[in-house]
């Protein structure tokens, strides 16, 4: 075990106070300072004999940082062990540091024996050990004698391999999508997108220049590398046009720069242009020929936007279409619609360089012409078959029907056999014999039915015909059946006394006759029974049944076709009497 640590402080104020009290004589002759990793000479080791002395039992102290100008032992040097004797081979001796005295007194060894002790005393595991000017090293004459092989310097570190040199740096390509943000009376917000290639040496930021128009004077408004894609310019004047670049920078030096397309112009825009275009607007606009048209589109934009209008590309025939602008609105105002009033009108409005734009389809229409020809195809029975064409002026929009109508030559009188007919051919039927019969046809759109319409040339003749009726022959049909039970007869109970009915009912063709049976014995005309039947239902009155009158009820029904029964059981209970009345 290495022994315990020392503070080296102390141990350096002790030697000069041992110093002052024995003093050695001044040696004649100064041997040389011991080299790096050698032993001391051997005079400096004490007499022979005597001890080293031991340096006081203390309690282990925190160490003391080294003085300023101690020297630190070779890294290579081994750390003394606890059994071995203290001795100063370890310590590099430093260019201060004097050389002990050749024939030193046994009491001047003292203080190097001490300060031997406490550098002893040094942590094991430390790389190097602190020397003052004031110690001097001192051979131990007990040294072990592989003390020089412990102390032999380490060998030196293999250098690094040299790197090999770098690739030559170049600057990148240029960057992308320049264009302006915003704008005000005093600056200008520009946004870019980052170069395409970068390259190895990456991409250090950049330069943002401006020169006004008509010159080719750049500077540089920003001093240092701008990292972000998007930069103000500040403190401008306002109404001065501008030419901007932008140029990124890196260790290759400039890329070549992006430019703006148009100089721009610093003034406020404090609302870009904006047209709101009314949702009823969005689709087709029709109106019939003589309306009024009043159409008002809203917009924004700040300062005042500068309003435009064009048709079909064109500018607008302002004696025919009138527009007025406020600082909100525009009106587009046509007095009396015309068919030539139709197109698609386009709105702009604009603010310096910002723009914007809607579109309407105004569509003029009125009534359409009437078909451009109407004949008769075919005529039998009480039947004409027309077809007519499609009129040459549908009244600038679609048709959507025909109104067909027959007029009977003796009374002239128009009557409508079909409208909202939407094919080009009909079939007119029901027309009255002997009677001669003329046709027209009227056009149909959104404006309604055609002033005029086209009367076929042709006349349809309904002519008489012998007509001989022969009735149907029918064959008559064969209702007989057998007799059937659609109801039958269900179990009755009854008390003594109380008078019961028995219902069915039967059906059948000839009409069949109906008996009643008790007990398989036919009752025929027994006062007590009656019997009814009509419209097929049968009944069987028991008028106040006695004990004996229970049993099987059976009616049968009989034709020339068949016969049927259904039976059923009669119970007869007797009443319940009182216990009182049995006492």
């Amino acid at each position: 075990m290495p022994s315990k640590p020392a503070p080296i402080k102390k141990a350096a104020k002790k030697e000069p106070a041992k110093k002052e009290e024995k003093a050695p004589e001044p040696a004649p002759e100064v041997a040389p300072a011991p080299a790096e990793g050698e032993a001391a000479p051997a005079e400096a080791a004490p007499a022979e004999g005597e001890a080293p002395a031991a340096p006081p039992a203390e309690e282990p102290k925190a160490p003391t940082p080294p003085p300023a100008d101690a020297a630190p032992t070779d890294e290579a040097a081994a750390p003394v062990a606890a059994d071995q004797p203290a001795t100063d081979a370890a310590l590099p001796a430093t260019e201060e540091t004097p050389a002990a005295p050749a024939e030193a007194p046994v009491d001047a060894a003292a203080p190097a024996t001490e300060e031997t002790s406490a550098a002893t005393k040094a942590p094991a595991d430390a790389t190097t050990a602190p020397a003052t000017e004031e110690a001097a090293p001192a051979a131990d004459s007990e040294a072990p004698a592989d003390a020089e092989a412990a102390e032999a310097p380490a060998p030196e570190e293999p250098k690094p391999p040299t790197p090999p040199p770098p690739p030559p740096k170049e600057p990148t390509s240029v960057p992308l999508d320049l264009f302006v943000e915003d704008k005000n009376d005093t600056s200008v917000t520009i946004i870019w997108s980052q170069p395409e290639t970068v390259g190895p040496s990456g991409l250090d930021g950049y330069t943002i220049e401006v020169c006004k128009d008509g010159t080719e004077d750049w500077k540089a408004v920003n001093e240092d590398l701008q990292k972000s894609c998007r930069y103000v310019i500040k403190n401008q004047t306002t109404g001065d046009r501008l030419k901007i670049r932008v140029v990124a920078v890196n260790a290759g030096g400039r890329s070549p720069p992006v430019t703006l397309p148009e100089a721009v112009l610093v003034k406020e825009v404090a609302d870009r242009p904006k047209v709101r275009l009314p949702r009823f607007l969005r689709q087709r606009y029709v109106a019939q020929v003589g309306a009024k048209i009043n159409l008002t589109i809203p917009f924004t934009g700040k300062p005042k936007p500068v309003v435009t209008w064009t048709k079909n590309g064109q500018p607008l025939d302002t004696k025919r279409v009138n527009i007025r602008s406020t600082d909100r609105d525009s009106i587009l105002f046509i007095r009396a619609s015309e068919r030539d009033d139709s197109g698609v009108y386009e709105m702009c409005v604009k603010v310096d360089d910002f723009e914007d734009k809607a579109s309407l389809i105004l569509q003029i229409v009125e009534l359409p012409g009437p078909p451009a020809s109407v004949k008769i195809v075919d005529t039998w029975g009480f039947n004409v078959a027309l077809e007519w064409t499609p009129p040459t002026d549908n009244g600038n929009t679609e048709i959507t029907g025909y109104t067909i109508q027959k007029a009977d030559k003796k009374t002239g009188d128009w009557f409508t056999v079909l409208e909202h007919y939407h094919r080009l051919n009909a079939t007119i039927s029901d027309l009255i014999m002997g009677n001669t019969y003329k046709f027209r046809v009227f056009s149909e759109n959104k404006c309604g039915i055609s002033n005029d319409a086209t009367v076929a040339k042709e006349e349809a003749k309904i002519t008489k015909t012998g007509i001989e009726y022969k009735p149907p022959e029918y064959k008559e049909h064969d209702f007989t059946e057998p007799p059937k039970f659609t109801t039958s007869l269900n179990d009755r109970a009854t008390t003594v006394g109380y008078s019961t009915k028995l219902l069915c009912s039967v059906r059948g063709c000839p009409k069949p006759k109906v008996t009643w049976m008790k007990n398989q014995m036919i009752i025929g005309d027994d006062p007590k029974f009656r019997q009814i039947c009509v419209q097929g239902i049968c009944s069987l009155e028991i008028r106040k049944p006695g004990n004996f009158d229970g049993g099987v009820y059976s009616c049968k029904a009989k034709n020339d076709h068949g016969e049927a029964t259904v039976s059923c059981k009669l119970e007869v209970k007797q009443p319940a009497v009182a216990d009182a009345d049995k006492k």
